[in-house]
């Protein structure tokens, strides 16, 4: 989650369950998530602010499908998600969040899960700590 740049709330944490497709456990991770967005939104709105958006940015279109469409866009392969992974569904629909196609090199998120390296790397945990690009390191030369 971000306001604005930096991530007040950030986590990575292993999945309770196996899933069959990199679609299913994209779904699954967002439905982890989800409590945490929709709790941000509930404390800020409590606050006096409104939320006029609310934002979940995903790279799997197939995922974007499934969780704005729910069952009607299910096949073969996706038929056994049972129907809890569907709340983001309801909420979708309610407008309280919305789901938006992000390219997987501009997910700065997944510096959290995946390891990249140089520029990439340095973009992306400028995002996520509000440093500048090229911030020193403790494994940058002395001067």
């Amino acid at each position: 989650m971000s306001l604005g740049r930096g991530a007040p709330i950030s986590f990575s944490r292993k999945q309770k369950l196996n899933v069959r497709s990199s679609c299913e456990g994209e779904l699954v991770g967002m439905d982890d998530a989800l409590p945490f967005i929709l709790w941000a939104r509930y404390f800020i709105e409590a606050q006096g602010y409104t939320v006029e958006q609310n934002v979940i940015y995903q790279d799997n279109k197939s995922t974007i499908l499934l969780a704005n469409n729910g069952r009607w866009s299910s096949s073969k392969r996706t038929r056994h998600i049972k129907s809890r992974y569907f709340f983001i569904k309801d909420k979708v629909d309610s407008g309280e969040v919305s789901i938006e196609h992000r390219p997987t090199n501009e997910m700065w998120s997944d510096t959290l899960t995946k390891p990249k390296q140089g520029k990439g790397f340095r973009t992306d945990r400028a995002m996520l700590t509000i440093c500048a690009i090229r911030a020193k390191s403790s494994t940058d030369p002395l001067p």
